[in-house]
């Protein structure tokens, strides 16, 4: 009798560890991947592409993995830049010009510094779990790795930028090795291309992304990680308005 019961649980177990998971599923694998379980510290390079022009900022970036601030190192005209996620809300502090703006939902798919990047972009207002409808489309290889593809609808209400996106998802490392955003017209605007998978200390992430529009010739936006630490200890009240001014 126990052998039966054993044999009865192990088959359970083999089914379950099987069983195929949802495009939902999925999706929470991506962003718990991107957003981490931990206190994350990064040092990133931005450059933008363009026919005639190269240009490149250094951020400094710090998360929870709710909220979030980025630090602009350099160039020097654009150092002390900050910008804020909490909760729902998106700050912006400019040293300059001794401004803090409260973005709107509506700057949200503006250019982020002149990038191909909006400015949901970097601090991700919008759930790509929350505020989507997750299909599975046929499975799909990107860079010889086997890809779930997915494609995103946005919820009626959800306050998104994106009419649509369509992600493909390395079967392996969850990671987002293609994406392509749509406007509201269903036009398709930009691609994004994930590369150089990297062990981070025991968590695999892509250390390159290229963000290219498809209407603009010799154009791009890389995002490439210089360093990236889990992990770390951030004081009480980091992500607060009043430091801002103060992160360094």
């Amino acid at each position: 009798m126990k052998n039966i019961l054993f044999a009865i649980a192990f088959l359970f177990s083999v089914v379950s560890f099987g069983q195929a998971l949802t495009a939902k599923q999925i999706i929470k694998k991506v962003d718990s991947k991107m957003k981490g379980t931990s206190n994350t510290f990064a040092e990133m390079k931005i450059t933008t592409v363009r026919p005639k022009w190269t240009r490149s900022k250094m951020l400094k970036t710090w998360s929870d993995g709710k909220d979030g601030m980025i630090l602009v190192t350099e160039p020097v005209k654009e150092k002390g830049i900050v910008f804020l996620k909490k909760d729902k809300e998106v700050w912006n502090w400019v040293p300059n010009i001794n401004r803090m703006i409260k973005m709107p939902p509506s700057m949200m798919m503006q250019s982020w510094m002149g990038t191909d990047l909006k400015n949901d972009d970097l601090v991700r207002q919008s759930s790509i779990v929350d505020d989507y409808k997750h299909t599975l489309l046929k499975d799909t290889v990107i860079n010889g790795k086997d890809c779930y593809q997915i494609e995103m609808i946005p919820h009626e209400n959800a306050v998104v930028v994106w009419g649509k996106m369509v992600t493909c998802v390395d079967k392996v490392y969850f990671v987002q090795m293609n994406t392509k955003l749509y406007d509201e017209e269903l036009d398709l605007i930009s691609t994004m291309k994930a590369s150089q998978i990297t062990n981070y200390q025991g968590r695999y992430l892509a250390k390159r992304t290229e963000i290219i529009p498809v209407k603009k010739n010799a154009q791009m936006t890389v995002m490439e990680y210089q360093k990236l630490d889990f992990d770390i200890t951030i004081p009480e009240n980091f992500f607060t308005v009043q430091n801002m001014k103060k992160v360094q």
